[in-house]
């Protein structure tokens, strides 16, 4: 690129970044107002392919030496260009957060781009989940993963560059660590392992075994060693068996207890410094992205629901943007397959929806002569809804309204920028949010008057109503609904919405929240492929087993949950995994391959018990004879490579059986889920 071209996009970006200097500031303030508490959020203008670079980095701008983000480069390149989405922006888990647009967004883009960064920015702010990873550390560390990644970017390539370490080794290696990236133990607090602990009296020159390999007599033996010593030894190999309990950490066990395999010794020998540390890295790295992938749908949907909060209830988008914003919305949550956008706004509106209906519903079964059992049949619905809209001085704020807001309750006006307001200094027109509180915001977006939720609260069911009835002890505080409807606390739901926030992740959001009346509502149902047909079909619209699949694919980031069950299988240094099964199948071929990648790791031979289903090709043809699903049986299996080959043998039920999780629908591959 020319100097004089070089020029042009840099003032062609610092144009655009003034012009987004005034809904940069905004957005920000709107946020705050509707109670998000996001980090502080830098903002850069960048084109087309440093987005796609970003993207391929992961959100930073300085990633490790590595074929994968050439990959994923290319991948995000081909998704743009062949109409497979176009990435608005990209914003990472820091603090500052840094978030970047695309100059070629329009200014409705940018501003929905800007508003969804504010509301990720609190999540990563204040979801425990993402704390795992910065629990402890000192205040100016909390979050500095930019730092973090570039440090590991440059120790890597000073490896890479090193005479004496072969380059291509370094990259074969980081390969062998990311192909076990997902194997942490996501739920704890992180923690760097820099000691290295050999296992309980480490055997890994088994003095035991040596004296057999000698075939000494016993004559011989009694006089070289001490009898009692060699049955004390050979006493104490029965018993070495480590770890006590199974480790999902399984990178941190290989970097603490593994080896690296020397071919010309045809050995086990201690790792290279470099090869430990590059362990470290990967690890460090993949604690740090675990938050994000454990709360994908929670997270996005978050990020869509207060966009639209801003964008739409709030008009962030001018009269002249909004068609553009809402094509831009429709395109978001439209995208076919699992659409975590999708699925995670619907979530946090039945949080809210069900939150400020029971609130209302408590109110009513506190009126005098009514109660779960009656409610629905003396209660007009619609009269309800009308007492709960939005008074009009808050519903449609303009500069000619504002005296109207003088006789509204304290709780709802900031009183400070209403006069302000009333004297010129604040714009009304384009930000009437300025002049109400967070109290008075909610009041003005209550959710069960909107009209794509105005049926909600009387689609409560008398199973409902008789749970909220039997909890309640003041049972006939008010002498009227419209007495009983005065005491609603308008910001019930939001609230409920900020406690989930913090607390929870993608399989305890779905767990708790996906609900039979979601799920029927939405018209969510399962579907699987049919051995019998070849062909898919659908397979159960029933709540529950939309649910058992949902959160199948979720648990354990969606991947195969391996533990280590020993480390010294067979007494002689051999690592066992074992696979967690939950009636879903692991790809035997990927796993093979895998075990290949560990044994690198391990440097000793590496099996892993797992449960496969077989079925008999006979009762296949006898089950499509009889347009019935063929009957799978369950077995064990033991995979193990020696560093030469792969073998698979079948272990007895009772060697896997402890592997076994009760109670899961088994039909299905993670891909073919949710519909």
């Amino acid at each position: 690129m020319s100097k004089r071209n070089s020029n042009a996009d840099r003032f062609r970006k610092q144009a655009i970044a003034g012009d987004l200097e005034e809904p940069v500031a905004e957005a920000r303030n709107l946020a705050r107002k509707l109670g998000l508490e996001p980090y502080p959020v830098k903002y850069w203008i960048i084109d087309y392919d440093e987005m796609n670079e970003l993207i391929a980095y992961g959100g930073f701008q300085s990633r490790y030496p590595h074929w994968r983000w050439g990959m994923q480069y290319d991948k995000q390149r081909k998704q743009g260009q062949y109409g497979g989405g176009k990435a608005f922006e990209i914003v990472n888990n820091d603090n500052p957060a840094h978030a970047f647009l695309q100059e070629s967004n329009t200014l409705a883009d940018q501003k929905a781009v800007i508003t969804h960064v504010e509301a990720h920015s609190d999540f990563f702010a204040k979801n425990e989940w993402f704390g795992l990873f910065t629990d402890g550390r000192a205040d100016e560390e909390q979050v500095n993963a930019a730092a973090m990644l570039e440090r590991h970017a440059r120790a890597i390539d000073d490896y890479m560059s090193d005479p004496e370490i072969d380059r291509a080794e370094v990259e074969k290696w980081i390969d062998h660590c990311l192909s076990l990236e997902d194997n942490i133990d996501q739920h704890r607090v992180f923690e760097r392992r820099l000691e290295v602990e050999g296992p309980p009296d480490d055997l890994d020159e088994d003095l035991a075994a040596k004296l057999e390999e000698l075939e000494l007599s016993d004559e011989i033996k009694g006089e070289v060693f001490d009898e009692e010593w060699v049955e004390k030894l050979e006493e104490r190999d029965e018993q070495v068996t480590f770890p006590d309990q199974p480790q999902k950490d399984l990178l941190a066990f290989v970097r603490e207890h593994g080896k690296q395999y020397d071919e010309e010794a045809e050995r086990a020998v201690e790792m290279a410094e470099w090869q430990r540390d590059v362990l470290d890295m990967m690890r460090a790295e993949a604690y740090y992205f675990a938050a994000q992938k454990m709360t994908k749908v929670m997270n996005e949907g978050w990020a869509a629901y207060w966009e639209s909060t801003m964008m739409t209830d709030e008009r962030f988008a001018g009269d002249d943007e909004f068609l553009n914003y809402a094509d831009h919305m429709a395109k978001v949550l439209a995208s076919g397959g699992l659409n975590p956008y999708s699925l995670g706004m619907e979530l946090w509106e039945y949080v809210e929806n069900t939150t400020n209906r029971r609130e209302v519903l408590e109110r009513l079964l506190r009126v005098e002569g009514i109660s779960w059992r009656n409610l629905t049949d003396v209660v007009d619905f619609d009269d309800v809804l009308e007492t709960l809209e939005p008074p009009a001085a808050i519903a449609e704020i303009t500069p000619e309204t504002l005296d109207d807001l003088e006789e509204l309750p304290d709780e709802w006006i900031d009183r400070e920028a209403l006069e302000a307001a009333q004297e010129g200094e604040i714009d009304v027109a384009k930000y009437p949010w300025k002049v109400l509180t967070y109290e008075g915001l909610a009041r003005r977006h209550y959710s069960l008057v909107k009209r794509q939720h105005r049926g909600f609260l009387s689609r409560v069911s008398q199973n409902e109503l008789e749970r909220i009835g039997r909890y309640l002890f003041d049972d006939a505080r008010y002498a009227s609904v419209e007495e009983a409807l005065e005491d609603v606390e308008y910001t019930a739901g939001w609230d409920r919405m900020f406690d989930v926030r913090e607390s929870h992740n993608d399989v305890t959001f779905l767990d708790e929240f996906l609900t039979e009346e979601f799920i029927t509502e939405n018209h969510y149902f399962t579907y699987e492929h049919s051995k019998a047909t070849g062909q898919f079909h659908v397979a159960s619209d029933a709540a529950e087993d939309v649910k058992k699949k949902l959160l199948l694919q979720f648990t354990n980031f969606g991947k195969p949950t391996i533990a280590v069950y020993d480390g010294n299988y067979n007494n002689a240094n051999e690592l066992l995994l074992g696979h967690q099964y939950n009636g879903v199948m692991l790809d035997i071929g990927q796993a093979q391959e895998t075990l290949k990648r560990i044994f690198e790791l391990w440097g000793r031979p590496v099996n892993l018990l797992t449960i496969v289903k077989e079925v008999d090709e006979h009762d296949v043809e006898v089950a499509k004879r009889r347009n019935r699903e063929p009957e799978a049986e369950e077995r064990g299996k033991l995979i193990r490579y020696d560093g030469d080959e792969v073998t698979t043998e079948t272990v007895p039920w009772e060697e896997v059986e402890h592997l076994a999780a009760d109670d899961v629908d088994y039909d299905t591959k993670p891909e073919d889920w949710l519909a």
